[in-house]
């Protein structure tokens, strides 16, 4: 049977191992900070006490971790890449971007030749990732698809294979930035209600059944019409992603994205970035009434 370790247990990592134990593959997982991996070790996991302890025995080893940084970490200076068995994979599920990425598959392709990198980042947020809702965009070779299968079926409601590693990456923040607009989007027209004397409700009633709202879009409006921010998709990690968006675009090419991330940015520093992203509509209305 697939052994799996997961590495990185936040909002999105301990869900998405929730359903890889659900699933009854072995799991082993490894966190920063204890609590999580504790919750999961009551479902069943096996609590390893450094990420080259966890990955020993994988099969498939996943990072689930903030950033490009936190991703060098786990692999270089705490040992996962070396300690990773021969002819494992590598599933590399974090949003790095693209420069990252492929900086990690020639590091893979230096030192561990045999080990594969799989580049498969997911969309959607903490709701999906509970649910197993989540779409994989997997990028890698053809040979390791049925090895993961069972660990994205797990996780996902469907796996897209999009190429070799990297393209996996570009899809997402393809992805994230028409999340980033759609978002934008609500947050604007709610808080220009706001600023017209509109209810909230009476624009959040006209607004649903709206060919313009998607079943995303209406439970953001509909969170949004209650002030309720708690954090599916943060603000600043969705910030993060618009940001590595720009990065690799040439610049000054998408002056809308740059002017959001700017906003955003000021958002951030005002201190709501550990709320979900649709607390920009928080930051219009206040900057309304200033």
């Amino acid at each position: 049977m697939t052994r799996v370790t997961v590495l990185g247990l936040g909002g999105m990592g301990e869900p998405m191992a929730a359903n890889i134990i659900r699933a009854g593959l072995p799991t082993v997982v490894w966190n920063r900070h204890p609590e999580p991996a504790d919750r999961l070790r009551d479902q069943g996991a096996e609590v390893a006490a450094t990420p080259a302890d966890a990955v020993r025995g994988a099969d498939i080893a996943v990072t689930m971790v903030t950033d490009a940084d936190a991703v060098r970490s786990l692999a270089v200076d705490q040992g996962m890449l070396a300690a990773l068995p021969e002819g494992a994979v590598w599933a590399q599920m974090s949003t790095i971007g693209v420069t990252e990425t492929e900086a990690l598959a020639a590091l893979v392709e230096a030192e561990r030749p045999d080990v594969t990198l799989v580049d498969a980042p997911v969309a959607g947020s903490r709701g999906p990732a509970r649910e197993g809702r989540l779409v994989v965009l997997a990028a890698g070779p053809d040979a390791v698809r049925e090895r993961v299968a069972p660990v994205f079926e797990a996780v996902g409601q469907r796996t897209v294979w999009v190429g070799p590693a990297g393209a996996g990456s570009r899809l997402k923040l393809v992805n994230n930035l028409l999340l980033a607009f759609l978002a934008e989007g609500l947050a604007t027209a709610v808080a220009l209600g706001d600023t017209l004397g509109l209810d909230r409700a009476t624009v959040r009633d006209a607004l649903h059944g709206s060919p313009l709202l998607s079943a995303w879009a209406a439970e953001k409006l509909d969170r949004i019409g209650r002030d309720d921010y708690t954090p599916q998709y943060t603000l600043d990690l969705a910030l993060k992603d618009v940001d590595l968006a720009l990065r690799e675009a040439p610049a000054g090419r998408f002056p809308a994205a740059t002017a959001l991330a700017e906003e955003w940015r000021r958002a951030v520093e005002a201190g709501l970035g550990r709320d979900d992203l649709t607390v920009v509509t928080r930051a219009l209305t206040e900057a309304d009434t200033r």
